[in-house]
């Protein structure tokens, strides 16, 4: 697995996770996943994603994305 693949999972996860939170006890949980959209949007146009860059210092190869 690579830091792209890793990363696009890992917001999947979060903004699936964020909609189960959120039917079970509060729909405040859904600004979870408004965090998560905003994150991936302003990856799209900056190329800065934290969540990339703990992914390399853990070991992960890159992919085309985040280099």
């Amino acid at each position: 697995m690579n830091i792209d693949r890793a990363v696009f999972s890992f917001a999947g996860f979060m903004v699936l996770l964020s909609l189960g939170l959120s039917l079970a006890f509060s729909h405040w949980w859904l600004l979870l996943t408004a965090f998560v959209g905003l994150n991936l949007l302003q990856t799209g146009f900056s190329g800065f994603c934290p969540a990339a860059l703990i992914l390399k210092k853990l070991g992960l190869k890159s992919g085309c994305a985040f280099n």
